[in-house]
């Protein structure tokens, strides 16, 4: 499936910085990415919750993975790849409940030739959900679909 031919297929609010079939499956929506600074949101419906009916904690685990990302790539004037090398999440509160919405932000604090440390947070409106430090390790483009295949050895 080509870029083109998948955002066409699950259609997003605005563009994504790379093709990521998970986030578009969990429905993130990307609000702006750039000079060290990253935001991104979620409708919460009732796939993104627990067994107690609030967020589940690896949604938001994952927002604030991807939104620390997107600040430490933004950093980067050739938009390399990052990878997580480390990341540190506290839960503060419930994160919501269907019909809800939770907002990421992330922002890059310091940067070395290949490594990244961002801060994130997870807000439900005016509440403060959760908050995470990560550490991002700077790639060249990865190699992907078949040259994956290669790359772990299977056929």
């Amino acid at each position: 499936m080509t870029e083109a031919t998948f955002t066409a297929a699950l259609p997003i609010a605005q563009p994504t910085p790379v093709l990521n079939p998970f986030l578009h499956d969990l429905g993130v929506e990307f609000l702006e990415m750039e000079n060290g600074q990253a935001r991104l949101a979620l409708d919460l419906t009732g796939r993104h919750m627990n067994s107690w009916q609030i967020a589940h904690g690896g949604v938001i685990m994952t927002m604030l993975d991807v939104v620390m990302a997107m600040a430490g790539r933004s950093m980067s004037s050739d938009l390399k790849g990052v990878v997580t090398v480390e990341m540190k999440t506290t839960f503060l509160q419930p994160g919501g409940v269907p019909g809800g919405r939770m907002e990421a932000r992330g922002k890059a604090f310091h940067q070395s030739t290949t490594m990244c440390f961002c801060e994130g947070e997870v807000w439900n409106g005016d509440k403060l959900i959760a908050k995470a430090m990560g550490t991002f390790k700077y790639l060249r483009r990865l190699k992907s679909g078949e040259n994956m295949k290669k790359l772990y050895g299977s056929d």
